[in-house]
């Protein structure tokens, strides 16, 4: 199978990105950098009209959604044992933890730099700003205290929630919200910054 991974770094493409390298299938890279717009270019709205990133081009057609890349890549390769797909409930859990981070605490991250997608005033987006520490901590602490197992967000198991989170975490400076607050989810954060998976994923983003 082809598989085309379309990325932006400091995105939420790092996560299929990590996943792909856990799989350690042969992938490509193409690089669609948001902060130069280059995700509403004509070229990469003829791959995804939404217009975000990241996209991933496969034998079948083009996916969308992080979610939803994240258990096709586990389903076409379940040797790698990255979701309990034999556990229905588990599978579910894992399904739960992933879109809660993809249409919670993304969309609370964005209320930084996006306001423009919920309203029109400058007052507005001022307003979103300033709560995004308040939202985004609020969205670590339910984490923290309910939803992350540990070591890994299921337990013992490393699954696609892993990457999900770890990439997340990855903006919480920026998001005013101190890692000290929530140790659970610092130490998940080092320890998948360890794997060389995921070093690996950061390098080639960065190229």
């Amino acid at each position: 199978m082809t598989i085309v991974l379309y990325y932006s770094p400091g995105s939420c493409s790092l996560a299929p990105h990590i996943v792909l390298n856990e799989i350690g299938e042969p992938f490509e890279l193409r690089k669609f950098a948001t902060a130069e717009l280059a995700n509403y270019s004509a070229e990469y709205l003829a791959v995804n009209p939404k217009g975000r990133v990241p996209a991933l081009a496969t034998d079948r057609g083009i996916l969308t959604e992080t979610t939803a890349m994240l258990v096709f890549i586990e389903q076409t390769f379940p040797q790698a044992r990255l979701a309990p797909l034999a556990d229905p409930f588990r599978f579910a859990q894992a399904q739960a933890f992933n879109s809660y981070l993809c249409a919670t605490l993304h969309v609370a991250h964005s209320h930084r730099m996006r306001g423009a997608r919920w309203a029109n005033e400058a007052a507005s987006f001022a307003d979103m700003q300033r709560k995004v520490p308040e939202s985004v901590a609020e969205c670590f602490g339910l984490i923290e205290k309910r939803m992350l197992a540990g070591p890994w967000v299921m337990g013992e198991a490393y699954t696609i929630c892993d990457p999900y989170l770890f990439t997340m975490a990855q903006w919480m400076e920026a998001d005013g919200v101190d890692p000290a607050r929530f140790p659970k989810v610092r130490d998940h954060r080092q320890r998948m910054s360890e794997r060389p998976q995921v070093r690996a994923a950061i390098a080639e983003e960065l190229n």
